[in-house]
């Protein structure tokens, strides 16, 4: 089945690297690609508050400037500013700055590029644990479920074990899996970098876990783009 960033032959491939990769192991690898992890809709509005809160620190500053500039922009050189006036300028700059910065992060690549890095880092691990728990977790005999999630809009990737996994095979040794994704990513190659990650992880899982007679495939090959 197509989605956003693969098209039916490349499903196929990564889930046959799955396929291939289970062979040889007890291990279930269940492999996602996501668009994003979060809509960080808490993140835009606080850089909306931030640009609408810090346009009203200028005008306090400088109020003579910009009251001087809104006569002139007006053409009434002999405005008198009252007290309510002032802040009822106040409160119109602060409602413009704060819906203008929410309108300009409705472009994605903006809105992307401007949330913090560790900010993005953190969700796309919620994200991957959350998938985790609801498809793999628990779910196999052996508790040796695994998953490789890749979160595009966040250019970041998580692998995710469960307990048997965990317990034997430290975090770290993901790395080379992480790298060999991400070498093929970077050249915009996104099935190869599925596959190269569910060939590294295959091979650790079956140095650790190898597959036992009768072992049967508890969870789903096929790759599952959200």
């Amino acid at each position: 089945m197509a989605g956003l960033y693969l098209d039916p032959a490349q499903h196929r491939l990564v889930s046959d690297a799955v396929a291939r990769a289970e062979q040889l192991s007890s291990g279930e690898i269940v492999t996602v690609v996501a668009d994003r992890s979060d809509g960080y809709s808490d993140i835009a509005l606080a850089w909306s508050a931030l640009i609408a809160l810090t346009a009203l620190v200028v005008l306090a500053w400088f109020p003579g400037f910009y009251l001087d500039l809104v006569d002139s922009m007006l053409g009434d050189w002999n405005h008198v500013w009252t007290p309510s006036a002032i802040f009822g300028l106040a409160a119109s700059v602060a409602i413009l700055k704060f819906v203008a910065v929410w309108a300009i992060q409705l472009w994605q690549p903006l809105k992307f590029a401007v949330i913090p890095g560790p900010i993005k880092t953190a969700r796309v691990r919620d994200r991957a644990i959350s998938l985790f728990r609801i498809g793999a977790e628990r779910k196999t005999t052996g508790r040796t479920g695994i998953v490789i999630y890749l979160s595009m809009r966040e250019h970041r990737a998580e692998i995710v074990a469960d307990e048997a996994i965990a317990s034997r095979v430290d975090p770290e040794v993901w790395g080379d899996a992480m790298a060999a994704m991400v070498e093929h990513l970077r050249q915009g190659r996104i099935a190869e970098g599925m596959i190269a990650a569910v060939e590294h992880v295959g091979a650790v899982l079956a140095e650790h876990f190898p597959r036992a007679e009768g072992d049967r495939n508890e969870l789903p090959d096929r790759l599952v783009e959200l």
